[in-house]
């Protein structure tokens, strides 16, 4: 774990909320002694002074004198958490023992570039909760002098589910509900609740199978990398096989990366996933690209200290419909290995989309098409290319 001053406050924060641990009641906390709690109640703001905190600012600095993408996004997690346990507290603002995790993160799209050398603020709120969980809405806002409307300084917004697990049995645990005030409240409230219907559905609709439909699709995404397995020297020069874009990172859990409740939390691993991405994309493009977006990411399985972390990537496919913004969408998957139990199972799915940089493309940079080799990575690029035009797929059906 990276230490800063806004990253210090959030664990100062959570610490204070575990100060007295003679207040917590022994079990968790029965629906009928709930509270509805509104969303001004867990709202908190922190504020990142890059423009006068040399320090800070060179944490936050990559190579190119742009922000870190990936450690944006573990404060954001970090913050997340921060905002689920003020939800989660007494009137006393003592919280409950419960296990409180991430269990996914919805899409985040880069709105606009984000400076390093301009302050920053972020603010997030609970906006949502089910019986156990809720979902917490951040806002990452950059105001910059020729941005006359408000709404220009909006760079990310980002939208968290979290879940409450009784701390003794690991079973869902209910939490404080919430009671929406505003019209802006009870508007995000409804999205977000639509959020969770959508989510409902989808589980249900990757229980089919292919039918005929997508089978052909499936045979067609398959013929030019039949090519390239079996006549080579016929392959298209300006495409790929998806395994030769992949890289591979491994790393031992330490016990810094640690959340409170001595699990590796979730912003680690997605700093991780979107670090090994941005290097998958700079060894396949050929040039430093730019940061886009993070797809919907869930939280399959726990990562303890101690743990054997592999996270294998690769570009899944590109789009090159617009030759002067071509996308790169690269898959990462975390796997949790354990040597001892001869075991290893996937913890994270992550979606990354890049692009290239415009003086780049100027110079003439070409990026290449990726095409799979198996039928089971074609199948992984149709799920996710339905899964980034819902539209196209409810036209198909």
């Amino acid at each position: 774990m990276y230490h800063s001053p806004v990253t210090n406050a959030l664990w100062e924060a959570r610490s204070r909320i575990f100060e007295k641990p003679q207040e917590l009641p022994s079990d968790a906390a029965s629906e009928s002694e709930l509270v509805p709690k509104t969303p001004a109640q867990s709202r908190t703001s922190i504020i990142y002074k890059f423009s006068s905190d040399y320090i800070l600012r060179e944490q936050y600095r990559n190579p190119w004198n742009e922000i870190r993408s990936g450690k944006l996004l573990e404060d954001l997690d970090a913050l997340a958490g921060t905002i689920s346990f003020k939800h989660c507290s007494n009137d006393k603002g003592a919280a409950m023992p419960l296990l409180l995790v991430t269990a996914s993160v919805d899409r985040m799209v880069l709105k606009k570039p984000i400076r390093v050398d301009t302050d920053l603020k972020i603010v997030g709120a609970v906006t949502w909760v089910g019986r156990s969980s809720m979902e917490i809405r951040l806002e990452v806002i950059q105001p910059t002098p020729e941005a006359s409307d408000p709404s220009d300084s909006l760079a990310l917004t980002a939208n968290f589910t979290f879940v409450a697990r009784d701390s003794k049995t690991g079973k869902s645990a209910p939490i404080n509900q919430i009671s929406p005030e505003t019209q802006q409240e009870k508007l995000l409230w409804r999205e977000a609740e639509d959020r969770n219907q959508m989510r409902k559905k989808k589980r249900g609709e990757n229980m089919r199978g292919l039918d005929d439909r997508e089978a052909d699709r499936l045979k067609a995404l398959l013929a030019e990398g039949r090519v390239f397995c079996d006549m080579p020297a016929l392959a298209d020069r300006d495409s790929i096989l998806i395994r030769d874009t992949r890289l591979e990172y491994s790393i031992i859990c330490q016990p810094q990366q640690r959340n409170i409740h001595g699990r590796i939390f979730g912003g680690f691993l997605m700093r991780k996933a979107l670090e090994l991405a941005f290097s998958t994309t700079y060894a396949f493009a050929g040039a430093a690209p730019l940061f886009l977006e993070v797809d919907h990411v869930d939280f399959l399985k726990p990562v303890d200290v101690g743990n054997f972390l592999r996270l294998k990537s690769c570009v899944l496919y590109t789009e090159l419909e617009n030759p002067t913004r071509p996308l790169i969408n690269v898959e990462v998957v975390a796997h949790v290995t354990r040597p001892e139990l001869r075991s290893s199972e996937v913890s994270n799915t992550f979606y990354f989309t890049f692009t290239a940089r415009p003086e780049a493309m100027k110079n003439g940079l070409k990026i290449r098409s990726v095409v799979p080799a198996t039928e089971e990575e074609a199948r992984r690029v149709l799920e996710r290319m339905d899964a980034e035009n819902p539209e196209l797929v409810q036209t198909r059906n």
